[in-house]
């Protein structure tokens, strides 16, 4: 009834029907002296709970077009955006020790790197001011073009050179990239054997690279008893003194077909597996022999001699965009540039027209001293190589006063 909005209505225990106008301060006593006075002890009477209805006045409705016209004017002036951190990898830098050499001053200055991949979007902000080559065995494109499957060639760019957000490990090496590979249609990426021996071969000759990054793999083809062109062109450079850094391969597992993938299978390459971020190999990591093309396989050449991250990684990608991806071509990117760090702070070690495979051996036998044991014990594991790479371990176990 109208009027007595402010009570509440308590019913009669015995008929609920019949109600009485309480005052609301005193709802929660009926099962106590209420009760007794009546005379419904021991029954005890439940109150009709009502929910209050909100009446909206002048000033209620004047604040919200105030609040209202408040939110328009901020959002049209991009102050009401909030911007949600992008994620990062900064563990897996962390983890081989790059970012202590970052802190250190160390950003692959003078080092000359060529990574041979899929290409590169160089459009991305966190590229902005780089000054990259390009070499195109794919097209004809003078200009920086991205051809893979999820841009794979600008995830592992970005992990070695990107200025923005999550800096890379060498940010500052004189780069260039060869888009040797391609989108098969499968969302795989591929490409002619032939056409990463020339890559490889424009890496030495045109390029003149210190480094050349790897994060691809295959079978090892022998024709008529001959090596595939990519291990040949591989054992050219690494035999005149050039590092060449390659992935594992991801068929780890019950599919693993026995060894590393070609041409990280070259003995003076080195060969990258993969770690996740709980210092693990990955479960598609591949797994190395003791042998290859029927030699025993000597230490430091065991394969892999390494792991690095290579477990959701975020990188560049398409569009502006922070890819995540997974393998061992991610953990080749990161030994790649920690090397970069390596020859930035012992210069005398990298190739030059005089150079033959010693100074290689040389860096090598210091990789498998320094890597941090993941429980493969003293020796090497076909999995775990020699451990995780330990950049910093990695610089100090050289001599610089030794000369290869």
């Amino acid at each position: 009834m109208e009027g007595l909005d402010h009570v509440e209505y308590l019913p009669e225990p015995y008929d609920r029907s019949i109600v009485s106008a309480v005052d609301p301060a005193v709802v929660g006593h009926q099962d106590g002296w209420r009760s007794e006075v009546m005379g419904w002890a021991p029954m005890v009477a439940q109150p009709v709970v009502r929910a209050r209805r909100r009446t909206f006045t002048v000033t209620n409705m004047l604040g919200f077009a105030v609040f209202v016209s408040i939110s328009m004017l901020l959002w049209q002036n991009d102050l009401l955006i909030v911007d949600i951190p992008l994620p990062d990898s900064e563990w897996a830098f962390e983890a081989t020790g790059v970012r202590g050499l970052n802190e250190d001053g160390l950003n692959g200055d003078g080092i000359r790197l060529c990574m041979v991949d899929t290409g590169i979007d160089n459009q991305h902000e966190a590229f902005a001011g780089k000054d990259i080559l390009f070499h195109d065995l794919i097209g004809d494109s003078s200009a920086p073009r991205e051809y893979g499957a999820v841009a794979h060639g600008t995830l592992m760019a970005g992990i070695l050179i990107s200025g923005s957000h999550q800096v890379g490990i060498a940010q500052n090496v004189t780069f260039a990239m060869v888009a040797a590979l391609q989108d098969d249609g499968s969302g795989q990426n591929s490409g002619l054997e032939s056409d990463v021996g020339d890559a490889i071969r424009w890496c030495q000759f045109q390029f003149e690279a210190d480094i050349i990054s790897l994060s691809l793999g295959g079978t090892p083809s022998m024709e008529g008893q001959r090596e595939g062109d990519s291990v040949s062109a591989t054992r050219q450079a690494t035999d005149s003194g050039i590092f060449v850094v390659a992935a594992a391969g991801n068929d780890g597992g019950p599919d693993d077909d026995g060894d590393v993938a070609a041409p990280g299978n070259v003995p003076r390459a080195i060969s990258v597996g993969a770690t996740t971020r709980a210092g693990e190999v990955w479960e598609n990591s591949s797994i190395g022999s003791d042998s290859g093309d029927e030699i025993v396989r000597q230490h430091p050449h065991m394969k892999p001699e390494i792991v690095a991250p290579g477990h959701r990684i975020i990188s560049t990608g398409e569009d502006n965009l922070w890819y995540t991806s997974s393998g061992t071509s991610d953990s080749t990117v990161f030994v790649a540039g920690a090397l970069a760090l390596l020859l930035e702070a012992h210069p005398h070690l990298r190739p030059n027209g005089q150079s033959d495979g010693s100074c290689v051996d040389l860096v090598k036998t210091a990789l498998m001293n320094s890597a941090q044991s993941i429980g493969q014990g003293e020796n090497h594991h076909p999995y775990a190589g020699y451990g995780q790479v330990d950049a910093k371990a990695w610089i100090n176990e050289i001599d610089p006063n030794v000369a290869c």
